[in-house]
């Protein structure tokens, strides 16, 4: 049987192909690393979901919030019972589908003895102002129900939160619980649902869930760049076969004269 490196044309030829294999390892290495995460997003697409299309159920009192994390809580519908603070809300810089504007994140004081942050909905910078949406300061017992959120620690992309200047850009629950003097805060918020507050503001229901899948897509680059190594290492060796092959095929049919 014939070794392929040693139609290769010596030890360079051979560099060519040990490099080719090595190329080719790493990429189907990574190409089977993408199959697995793809298998593990379409899992975590198809838990949000359900998690979402689930009936409500009562928020996680203090004694389950150590256990609390992004993997398996992430987007659970809830609800709470409870009272506003509306002296202490905090506007979140957003950008939505209705425009730029803020989330109106306001404390909530829970009838089970603790305080979790309510993401109550989106407003256009001109309503800002909770005067300019008094209405909607509800005052007295409340029922909301939204997703559970992970907190968004440190600020929004390439900005940092300032407490001090009262500029947010991400929904830091342990920032916004210490700016705000709140003591024994849920270490998550809830994005509220779509139900209408008086007057129209906030408008909530704006939670976007929306997991990037291009795995598939890396797997299959990936795979083609491990055969096109393939083929390139070896090219020179197939090269060479065919041109020896093709050498007698000629001189038998030359015209010999």
């Amino acid at each position: 049987m014939t070794d392929p490196l040693a139609l290769t044309g010596g030890a360079r030829g051979r560099g060519l192909v040990a490099l080719g294999l090595a190329l080719a390892a790493v990429f189907i290495a990574l190409g089977v690393w993408q199959v697995e995460r793809l298998a593990w997003k379409r899992a975590l697409i198809a838990a949000v979901d359900a998690r979402v299309a689930a009936a409500p159920a009562p928020t996680p009192a203090p004694e389950a919030w150590p256990a609390i994390d992004d993997r398996h809580d992430a987007y659970r519908h809830v609800t709470v019972r409870g009272e506003f603070d509306n002296g202490r809300e905090t506007l979140v810089q957003a950008v939505t589908d209705a425009g730029p504007g803020f989330w109106v994140v306001t404390p909530l004081r829970a009838g089970a003895g603790f305080t979790v942050l309510v993401n109550r909905g989106f407003v256009p910078a001109d309503r800002a102002a909770p005067a300019s949406r008094a209405s909607g300061q509800i005052v007295g017992p409340v029922i909301v129900t939204g997703l559970l959120r992970i907190s968004e620690p440190h600020g929004g992309f390439l900005r940092a939160n300032r407490p001090e200047a009262g500029r947010w850009y991400s929904r830091d629950v342990a920032a916004i619980a210490a700016a705000r003097g709140l003591a024994g805060a849920a270490p998550y918020f809830i994005d509220a649902d779509a139900t209408p507050n008086p007057g129209g503001w906030p408008r909530g229901g704006l939670t976007v869930i929306r997991f990037r899948n291009s795995h598939l897509v890396y797997a299959a680059t990936w795979f083609t760049l491990a055969a096109m190594s393939l083929g390139w290492s070896f090219w020179p060796a197939i090269e060479g076969a065919l041109r020896r092959r093709r050498g007698p095929a000629r001189l038998a049919g030359a015209d010999v004269r």
